[in-house]
């Protein structure tokens, strides 16, 4: 039986972060919940172009790379602001 590999287990984590951080956003209302889902679902997409070698423009995984560190600043932000 192969072995599943070490970014293919963080693929699977990170898309588990993802429900539960839209979990938290659509049952509590709380904006750093979609921030942190948008943020781990565009870190599942990059991981998974790189790790099935798929063909994507640098640009673009740059831009998605840059929009979920701005996602997840504002998350980071809106958390302190609430506790």
């Amino acid at each position: 039986m192969p072995m599943i590999s070490i970014q293919l287990i963080s693929i699977i984590l990170e898309a588990v972060i993802v429900v539960a951080a839209l979990a938290i956003g659509l049952k509590k209302g709380r904006l750093y919940g979609y921030g942190l889902s948008l943020t781990f679902g565009i870190y599942v997409y990059y991981d998974l172009v790189r790790y099935m070698e798929w063909s994507s423009s640098s640009s673009l995984l740059s831009y998605l790379f840059l929009t979920a560190t701005v996602s997840a600043l504002l998350s980071i932000w809106s958390l302190y602001h609430h506790s």
